[in-house]
């Protein structure tokens, strides 16, 4: 059971990493065999021919399901077009800085010729004086809407958006057509799903009534119901730096412990009735409730990966036991895993799939067949040692980083959260129970309170590059041999096979070469430049909304993950909020020996930081090999906030070959670039100025520069329809290859003395749900 779910595991795997989808009627004959195995076979051959069926049926299961979801999308004559349709609200709306956003269920298309997928991601905004649109889970509505298809920016290290709507079965993102009035037709529409969905807003509506302006009053929401999003961004680093994010939202261990509370108090209360146990016996009965109690959790939480997988697990648990039968607990692991993988194959693409069930297993590992019971707390010193050494491998390859504190941080947020905050939380979602939300915010306050504090601590986070795949796997290795029995041989030797993923570091260019990032940060700039022993990085892209912006959703994990650990000069080209967005973020996150801006030092975006100065053109200085020239703007010019001609413009160069960075410079600025710098514009890739707008990249300029490769950085679909097609056909004309950071994601670039080498991450890493516009 156990080897056959790892490979069905496997083959889910493998379709993930294809590019294109297989044509299955080749396929299904091959992974059907495993029902004709002839049982006169060898066993060996037997049991390896099963595995392989097993892999190929996984293959082909996830490729049917997913062809089936490809083929309810958006066509392309209908993005950015107004479609009249009915629908009802699928889940409770969340707020955004503007408005509403939520999955809409679509029942009618009214428009004439359109098609529309089944489910769409839906944003409402306020604007002008106009009222806010109140909308709510369950209701049926009539709305005018533009739609787009799904489209993630591509970067290294980072989510791809694109995949999370194929497995919410979202066809189609867009927004709510203000200039048509919504209207609503039914104020509730029966269907299980909604009427979960209106109950979870519910209370989601009565603790914040409740609680009112508390300060964690989102954490307990989360708890409760499986709104993340209620979690600032401050309170979820504090968690990853100490270790207990998987405390902080619906988990398996609180599902579980709420399970065993309902099961221990259903048997202590049945076989104290006699004709109760007569008609099923107590053991029996506390499993139904406490798997009942365990769905209903799941439910109200939003039935997430790890939900799923504890619901799954348990309701093994009760059926076996229900069918007196007992189950080892690696078979219970393996039949949620298939479970969960029948109804969702993308969860193998979510750091939480690998997390969640690799710490149930190294739980299993630890303390599954043992001689004797240990005492409980020598049991509970176990685990979390086997949780500080087993998930090594996997936080390192998934997110770069490793908290030094968690045992001690897990030490006391776990009795505090899962025994004390979670039920009370739970408590608190009855009628007449509104004061023991109160309760379990203050023991919450209290523990993050000593979170705060480990945090506080010199030296509480490791953070480093990603480690290659080989090194990952050793690390795996390296980690089961240490926590492996009393008794197995040199244990300590394990070790050895933890350090390559610490030890091997990426490799950097060599002197005289440079690796510049042009990353996809939508309608904005960021571009990263990396010598052998310096780094830059040019503009930090936009702010998105709220606490998301291009620096922590883009940028820091990217830097990160390519080895980039230490910025040597941060270059802000002008105050555009989409150049120096995610300015505070990447500051945060990454020490900065300075920065260069055109902005005035005393500017609030930069307050705090003291290490700035002036770019001004005349400045220069040379990296291992790579010369680094600021040629815009003058010296004399007074920084202004909003004046795109004050760019700073920097041309990067090794020999011959030249990168030219312009920021948002237009027609003044270019012409008086190439007045005071005659002959020097020229350059082998010009990161187009201004995105592409038709106020910037004049004739004479593009004459001057005549590069090779021109980019356009700008967003799918953006508001300002950049890049302009008269741009880009000027380019086209003079033989100059375009490139675009919508089209193509990041783009890598190894800038050397012979010449240039360019890849683009939405081509080189993709996958057969990529959109490929």
């Amino acid at each position: 059971m156990v080897f056959f779910a790892l490979s069905f595991a496997l083959g889910v795997w493998t379709l993930q990493q294809m590019e294109a989808l297989p044509t299955l009627p080749a396929y299904w004959p091959l992974a059907l065999l495993c029902l004709l195995l002839p049982r006169t076979l060898p066993q060996l051959l037997r049991q390896a021919l099963l595995l392989s069926c097993a892999a190929l049926l996984g293959f082909c299961h996830a490729a049917y399901i997913a062809q089936s979801r490809l083929a309810d999308g958006l066509p392309d004559d209908w993005q950015g077009r107004n479609i009249t349709l009915v629908g009802v609200v699928a889940e409770m709306p969340r707020l955004h800085e503007r408005g509403l956003r939520f999955a809409f269920d679509v029942g009618n298309v009214e428009t004439r010729g359109a098609t529309v997928p089944p489910r769409i991601l839906l944003s409402s905004y306020q604007t002008g004086h106009q009222p806010a649109l109140d909308f709510h889970a369950g209701e049926r509505w009539r709305f005018t809407v533009r739609l787009k298809q799904p489209h993630s920016t591509r970067n290294p290290y980072t989510s791809d958006f694109e995949v999370w709507a194929l497995e919410r079965n979202i066809g189609a993102t867009g927004y709510i057509y203000n200039k048509v009035a919504p209207q609503r037709l039914d104020a509730s529409v029966f269907k299980p799903g909604y009427l979960v969905e209106r109950m979870r807003e519910s209370l989601r509506a009565r603790f914040h009534a409740t609680l009112r302006d508390a300060p964690y009053t989102g954490i307990l929401v989360a708890l409760a119901i499986g709104d993340q999003a209620s979690i600032t961004q401050d309170e979820w680093r504090l968690f990853t730096r100490t270790g207990v994010n998987h405390l902080m939202s619906i988990s398996g261990l609180h599902i579980t412990l709420l399970a065993s509370m309902f099961f221990g108090l259903t048997y202590w209360l049945w076989r104290r009735s006699t004709r109760l146990t007569l008609r099923l016996p107590a053991r029996k009965a506390a499993a139904l409730v406490g798997v009942t109690v365990a769905l209903a959790y799941s439910l109200i939480s939003g039935f997430e990966i790890p939900a799923q997988r504890t619901f799954y697990m348990l309701s093994t648990f009760a059926g076996m036991l229900l069918l007196s039968r007992n189950v080892a607990p690696g078979q219970m692991l393996a039949a949620a895993l298939l479970v969960v993988l029948l109804l969702d194959p993308w969860a193998v693409l979510a750091p939480g799939f690998w997390l969640s069930f690799g710490a149930v297993a190294l739980i299993f590992y630890v303390s599954a067949n043992r001689l004797g019971r240990p005492h409980w707390l020598v049991e509970y010193g176990k685990v979390q040692w086997a949780m500080t050494i087993g998930l090594i491998p996997p936080l390192l390859a998934l997110f770069q980083q490793l908290s030094l504190v968690s045992p001690l941080a897990n030490a006391f947020a776990i009795p505090l959260v899962s025994l004390l905050v979670v039920p009370l939380t739970l408590l608190g979602t009855l009628p007449g129970f509104d004061w023991t939300l109160h309760l379990a915010h203050y023991v919450l306050a209290f523990c993050m309170s000593l979170l705060r504090l480990l945090d506080g601590l010199p030296v509480s986070v490791w953070t480093q590059h990603a480690p290659p795949a080989w090194a990952i796997a050793s690390g795996v290795l390296g980690a089961l041999w240490i926590l492996a029995p009393r008794g197995f041989p040199m244990r300590a030797l394990g070790i050895i096979l933890l350090l390559p993923m610490f030890l091997i570091e990426p490799v950097t260019p060599a002197h005289g070469s440079a690796r510049v990032w042009i990353f996809d940060v939508g309608q904005g700039l960021a571009v990263a430049v990396q010598t052998r022993h310096h780094a830059l990085l040019f503009d930090t892209g936009p702010d998105y909304a709220g606490e998301a912006d291009s620096g922590n959703r883009i940028l820091v994990p990217a830097l990160r993950g390519l080895g980039v650990a230490h910025l040597d000069t941060l270059l802000l080209s002008h105050g555009d909020i989409d150049h120096i967005g995610g300015t505070d973020s990447v500051l945060q996150a990454i020490p900065t020996d300075r920065i260069l801006t055109s902005l005035d030092a005393d500017d609030r975006r930069l307050a705090g930081q003291s290490n700035i100065s002036p770019c001004r053109d005349g400045m220069e200085w040379e990296w291992d090999g790579i010369r680094f020239e600021v040629l815009h703007p003058p010296a004399a010019t007074a920084a202004k906030r909003h004046d795109n001609d004050q760019s700073c413009v920097i041309r990067i160069g090794t020999g011959e070959r030249h990168i030219l960075l312009t920021g948002d410079i237009e027609s003044t600025a270019e012409e008086s670039l190439s007045r005071r710098h005659p002959g020097e514009l020229a350059a082998d890739l010009l990161v187009a100025p201004h995105h592409g707008s038709k106020s910037s990249s004049s004739p004479s300029f593009v004459t001057a520069v005549a590069p090779q490769y021109v980019v356009f950085t700008a967003g799918y679909r953006n508001r300002f329809h950049h890049p302009h097609p008269d741009i880009v056909r000027r380019y086209q004309q003079l033989g100059i290859r375009v490139l675009r950071s919508d089209l193509n994601g990041a783009l890598s670039i190894d800038l050397h003395p012979s010449g240039i080498e360019l890849d683009s991450y939405r081509r080189s890493h993709r996958r057969y749900w990529s959109h490929m516009p």
